[in-house]
């Protein structure tokens, strides 16, 4: 139970890999605020199943609706958590999207619905949550970025622009927080097995599994692992880095 005590904001968390980080938190301890957005009613579904999970498991949750493109939504929802739990200790900026297309094809509303929920959602989170963080001298911020933010791919240019933001705005915001013994840290996974990744074609999966030297996909709960250790003291020295999970297919 090493973040006994601690209070945790997820953002996308009714699935996927956010769902995975917040029950590996929970597990550890802490208080999880489960963020959803109401795209689609299972959204809304799945975040109140995840907080029964975690209560049946004797943790504490609760589900915190926002759209990480609203300013004003955002700042409701961190809020509702600090009012909830009267702090913030540790946020994981994990809610995106894709809307894969090739550059010349691609609108304006599928550049700025990436960039704005993935990097404006992140930068968004990141300065309502640090208030509370700041005052406690005390603070876990952890952005999912992706390899791709870092190698990028193509049809995903507006993602990679996205994760690889994030990437810069870790590792400014942790010089600027540092002092305060805030660690901003940012992970970029590689091909994981989540319901983004389901849709991709059988024929492109296995052209990418060629690449991985473990010879197999990562899991939720692997990028769940990475999350929790760095929101734990033990990985109180490191702050400003990004740590691929890819299974070596960039090293």
């Amino acid at each position: 139970m090493e973040l006994e005590g601690k209070v945790s904001l997820v953002t996308g968390a009714s699935r996927g890999i956010g769902k995975a980080i917040a029950l590996k938190l929970a597990s550890f301890g802490a208080k999880v605020a489960v963020n959803y957005v109401t795209v689609e009613a299972s959204n809304k579904v799945d975040a109140d199943d995840l907080v029964k999970s975690i209560t049946h498991l004797g943790g504490e949750a609760i589900a915190v609706e926002a759209d990480m493109r609203d300013s004003e939504a955002v700042k409701t929802m961190v809020e509702q958590v600090t009012d909830e739990w009267s702090k913030i200790d540790i946020l994981v900026n994990n809610a995106g999207i894709n809307r894969d297309t090739l550059l010349l094809r691609m609108s304006d509303a599928a550049w700025d619905d990436v960039i704005n929920t993935n990097l404006r959602g992140a930068y968004l989170c990141t300065k309502f949550a640090l208030k509370s963080m700041m005052r406690q001298e005390w603070g876990r911020i952890i952005s999912i970025s992706s390899v791709t933010g870092i190698v990028g791919n193509v049809g995903q240019s507006n993602y990679a622009a996205s994760k690889g933001g994030i990437i810069s705005f870790t590792k400014s915001v942790a010089r600027e927080v540092g002092s305060r013994n805030i660690t901003v840290n940012a992970v970029a996974p590689g091909f994981i097995v989540t319901g983004m990744t389901d849709k991709l074609p059988s024929e492109r999966k296995e052209a990418i599994l060629e690449m991985v030297p473990l010879k197999r996909f990562g899991q939720p709960e692997d990028v769940a692992e990475l999350v929790a250790f760095l929101a734990s003291e033990k990985a109180g020295y490191i702050t400003g880095q990004v740590i691929t999970i890819d299974g070596g297919a960039f090293p």
